[in-house]
Order: structure tokens, then sequence, then C-alpha cells
């Protein structure tokens, strides 16, 4: 019989309320799980603010959460933010000069390796990014 040795991924899963609130803590207990990890807060934690305030704004639907989940393999660290409107795709569109929003997702692209989004189960949609742990 062979053996196969499991090795645990650091994840963390957690469902938040679609409100300024659970945006905000999604922020903070993101920060602090990149802290117990030892990996670096940025841009991570910028990622995470901006995704989670964006499932907040154009992703919340009444009565239904939103979803953040980060999980490093390799020298890769991915956030994932789910939310119940897959209707409303996010399309990164350069703002106003003097806009006060809709920046979001062009920090997303600055700050990540790579972004994306994937649709499903209906009605959901996961907006995710992924940032290089080590130097390239």
């Amino acid at each position: 019989m062979n053996q196969e040795t499991l090795t645990a991924i650091p994840h963390l899963s957690l469902q938040l309320s679609p409100t300024p609130r659970g945006a905000r803590l999604a922020r903070l207990l993101a920060t602090e799980q990149l802290r117990s990890w030892g990996l670096p807060l940025d841009p991570a934690a910028q990622i995470v603010a901006e995704l989670a305030a964006n499932a907040v704004t154009h992703g919340k639907v009444a009565g239904r959460d939103f979803r953040l989940m980060m999980y490093a393999v390799g020298e890769t660290l991915r956030i994932e933010v789910t939310d119940t409107r897959g209707d409303r795709r996010p399309q990164p569109q350069p703002a106003a000069a003097d806009a006060e929003s809709g920046r979001g997702l062009v920090l997303i692209e600055a700050l990540s390796t790579r972004w994306g989004v994937t649709d499903g189960p209906t009605p959901r949609k996961t907006v995710w990014a992924e940032v290089a742990l080590c130097a390239p």
C-alpha cells in the first residue's frame, strides 16, 4: 500500500456581511493572517481591501454574504472574493481624473501578478488575484 504525504496548505476562509464593516473586517483579518504566516502585508492587504470593497459595493445582494479566501501554494498567494452577483462582472476602466471611485480594478491589475474572474455556481462569481511571494 502506498502512503501519500499530505501537506497542509495555509489558508483562510471567511464569510462576511456585505457591508462596509464586513469589508473592513476582511482587510483586518487578512492582515492578521498574513502576519501569522510570516508573509508580507503589501500588496496583499491592499488587494483584499479593494476586492472586498468591490464585493460590498457592486456584488451585494440583500441577505447574502460574501466570502474571502486566501491561500499560499509554493511562491504564490491567491486571494479570492466571492459574491452572489454573477450577473455583474468587473470591467477595468480608467476613471476620470476627478472621479472619487472607479480605480479599484486598475489597482488590482497593478498590484497583482495576475487576476481574473471565475463564474459559478450560479448566482456566484469569484474575483481572484495572485501575488508572487518572492522577487522575480
